[in-house]
């Protein structure tokens, strides 16, 4: 079975051996090789508690309950790659009892925890189609982030099909998160969901896909409450691609079967858009019934082969005016992520 690489050759460091598990003071807990992320997380009695996870490979599903509010999960290193939590389930992943885990409970790190802070921290799902041709259900999440004041800080997420699931906690809910520095990569929808997420200084990567049909995927597929102004936004970041040009589009909406009344909103401001997007239609749907072009997608002072305007109509902008309430500030709110 083929396993995707996930810690950078050459970084020098050395998995020291199981050392107890969560030691440390009051409030904060240490993980390392050998010990479970998800036990540190069980042994958090309320909020404000810390979690520093060591330099290592931790094969295990993490989940974060909303008990846990104003936790922080770090990296003991700066660099990202040196501590990774992955996991492979799928859709249509078979349960012991002979269910399915279905997309969201196909995720390797869920959190409904408030105040959430996840910093220098690979989340990964590394199930690949190639080696499951029998399933059906391909989503496979890295992360699935429901809860208020989300913030993730310089974070590696890698899926294939829906790496990030921005979920809220009810359908009435407008849930923030905030993504920082974060690099996040997949091929089919692999951002997604329902809450008000800012990307700002991310790295988008599409994948190169074995498939013949273009498009091979999309970036974004938001799936925005009707009654909410904003949805996903990102600003000031790049979207780069392993696969040929225009092979990728930006974004499709997702209007859920249990919520038909989605309205998708998402933004991409002074961005760079490389050329895995096709500039000529980056955008597309997912159903006849909910064609893009009544949809909230719109775009501002990119940049990049992927950004050119070839056909207006395809690529609808935001004026100047319009720009100023789609901000980092206007989507959070009175909610100041610290750096």
């Amino acid at each position: 079975m083929r396993r995707r690489t996930f810690m950078a050759a050459g970084t020098g460091l050395a998995l020291a051996a199981a050392a107890p598990a969560h030691a440390g003071t009051r409030r904060l807990l240490h993980v390392h090789p050998g010990d479970s992320v998800q036990a540190a997380v069980d042994a958090v009695t309320g909020p404000g508690w810390t979690i520093v996870v060591h330099p290592g490979t931790y094969r295990e599903v993490v989940s974060i309950p909303a008990v846990a509010a104003e936790l922080t999960l770090r990296g003991a290193a700066r660099d990202p790659r040196a501590a990774v939590i992955v996991y492979d389930n799928a859709n249509g992943t078979k349960k012991p009892d002979g269910t399915t885990y279905g997309t969201a409970g196909s995720a390797t790190f869920t959190s409904a925890a408030p105040g959430l802070t996840v910093r220098d921290l690979t989340l990964a799902n590394d199930w690949l189609r190639a080696d499951h041709p029998d399933i059906t259900g391909t989503q496979a999440v890295a992360a699935c982030t429901y809860g208020d004041r989300t913030h993730f800080d310089n974070v590696r997420l890698l899926a294939h099909q829906d790496t990030l699931f921005v979920e809220t906690t009810a359908l009435g809910s407008f849930d923030r998160q905030y993504f920082r520095r974060c690099h996040i990569e997949g091929d089919v929808d692999f951002v997604f969901g329902r809450a008000t997420a800012v990307f700002e200084e991310c790295h988008f990567h599409t994948l190169q896909r074995d498939v013949t049909f273009t498009p091979k995927g999309m970036v974004f597929a938001p799936s925005t409450a009707r009654g909410n102004p904003r949805g996903i936004l990102a600003v000031r970041s790049r979207i780069t691609s392993g696969a040929e040009d225009g092979a990728y589009k930006l974004a499709r909406p997702w209007v859920p079967s249990y919520e038909t009344t989605a309205w998708p909103s998402l933004v991409v401001r002074d961005s760079w858009i490389g050329p895995g997007i096709d500039p000529v239609a980056p955008y597309t749907a997912m159903r006849e019934q909910y064609p893009w072009q009544t949809m909230r997608f719109r775009e501002y002072a990119n940049s990049g082969p992927g950004a050119a305007i070839t056909v207006p109509e395809n690529r609808p902008q935001l004026t100047p005016e319009e720009a100023e309430f789609h901000t980092r500030r206007a989507y959070l709110g009175d909610w100041r992520p610290r750096p």
